[in-house]
């Protein structure tokens, strides 16, 4: 197979080695879940019971407010004991606590959509919606949003991303290796419902097991092509998939539906599959929980609302409880660390990543020395250096002239500079306040 990429990237140790031979396990559900009302781009969702409420599993618990937003789901059965703030990823949110009494009894409005062939497109979003499905690879954008095509524009295609790139996480692998017939499912019913003929499910050459089940599992779809990607960072990333399986740049400001693409995770096409044949909306996940701190890393599937602190046990606890340097949200380059570990799971959290000290130690800055490696690894062909200069001057103005705005928060530059500059972090400071002084 030929390999597909894009320009730019770089590699950093993958590490997947931890992780990646180890099959998917139920986690033991915890007593009590905590889900946020907020877990998804876009408005937080609003309860819709109450303290005192028996509610089941799948019951409808939060519902989603406006276009941007998702439904909420309660992923046990048992009793609402509180409706108030707690910690949850990316600081503090509104959750509603479920006291679990391990029945684990479905609502009974949950039953089987029937056979993909009998539901029409509109039918199928309808689907999405109702189940609150969102993006799985991290960036939970509710997924019927994505699958509601502007009149103006249109689809030719649904691309799958199974590159799975960020370092240490190997959620996605264990799902194609377990459930390849789940992925390709879900995407047949994605490209129903935009009414497109092609799908794409892209897939990093260091997967090649991934690689043969999942062709496999498509064989008998000619609409369906598995490709091969090049190994490296950030390969999964939207507009970067696009180029790698179309050909195509989407241009600066633009969404990739304007070259007529729909891109989504095959964690997401999988959910969309069972839903559809079982009714359930999305109320747990595929987490991979690894890194040198943990005694025993693993592919989990997690309930929503589960405290990282039961997840961790789960997996034998640390290592050693003194020397945790940092416990991570996501994957080492776009995850979020955690001041906690009360934190609780949501339907973006694909990765638990526990780092000893020794690999948590962020060197001082220097001087930046024009390398031009920034320029060179970075998949969106901007000059971070310049926009850092200026944002950490407080020139914002100038900081917009080198496109700050498109920017995809990959990390790479400041993984690549060799002076330690907070190249990433600074874009991320112009980004906010330039969105800030629009809204003016």
């Amino acid at each position: 197979m030929k390999l597909l990429t894009f320009k730019g990237g770089i590699h950093p140790k993958y590490n997947k080695e931890l992780a990646n031979d180890k099959a998917l396990e139920k986690a033991e559900p915890p007593k009590v879940v905590y889900i946020p009302l907020q877990q998804h781009i876009g408005a937080p969702a609003s309860a819709v019971v109450e303290i005192g409420q028996e509610v089941k599993l799948g019951q409808l618990i939060g519902k989603a407010q406006g276009f941007v937003s998702a439904n909420i789901h309660s992923s046990v059965s048992g009793k609402v004991i509180a409706i108030e703030e707690r910690d949850i990823p990316g600081g503090r949110g509104l959750c509603i606590s479920i006291e679990n009494d391990f029945r684990d009894e479905v609502d009974e409005n949950i039953k089987p959509y029937g056979d993909l062939e009998t539901l029409d497109s509109e039918q199928i979003k309808k689907i999405v919606s109702d189940s609150g499905i969102v993006g799985l690879g991290g960036a939970t954008f509710p997924t019927h949003v994505k699958l509601a095509i502007p009149q103006d524009a249109k689809a030719e295609a649904v691309i799958l991303n199974g590159a799975e790139c960020e370092p240490y996480l190997t959620a996605d692998h264990r799902l194609m290796l377990e459930q390849p017939e789940e992925v390709v499912f879900g995407l047949l019913a994605m490209m129903k419902a935009i009414n497109v003929n092609k799908g794409f499910i892209g897939i990093e050459i260091n997967k090649p097991d991934a690689i043969e089940k999942v062709q496999e599992a498509a064989s008998k779809y000619p609409q369906i092509e598995v490709v091969a990607l090049e190994v490296k960072y950030p390969q999964g990333a939207e507009k970067q998939l696009i180029y790698a399986c179309l050909g195509k740049e989407v241009p600066s400001g633009a969404l990739p539906i304007s070259v007529g693409a729909v891109v989504s995770n095959v964690g997401t096409a999988a959910q969309l599959s069972k839903s559809i044949k079982t009714g359930m909306p999305l109320v747990e996940r595929i987490t991979t929980i690894t890194g040198r701190a943990i005694k025993n890393p693993k592919n989990l599937i997690t309930r929503v609302g589960t405290p990282v602190s039961e997840i961790i046990e789960q997996c034998g606890g640390f290592v050693d409880e003194g020397k945790v340097g940092k416990v991570i949200l996501g994957g080492p380059m776009m995850g979020n660390t955690q001041y906690t570990i009360d934190v609780v799971t949501n339907k973006g959290t694909s990765g638990i990543l526990c780092l000893p000290d020794e690999e948590s130690h962020i060197e001082e800055p220097t001087n930046c020395i024009r390398c031009g490696r920034c320029v060179e690894g970075c998949p969106m062909n901007l000059r971070p250096l310049y926009i850092s200069a200026y944002a950490l001057k407080n020139d914002f103005e100038g900081a917009n002239n080198y496109r700050p705005m498109d920017c995809i928060e990959c990390g790479c530059c400041t993984y690549i500079c060799p002076a330690n500059r907070p190249l990433l972090q600074s874009i991320r400071l112009a980004k906010n306040e330039i969105r800030a002084r629009q809204k003016r």
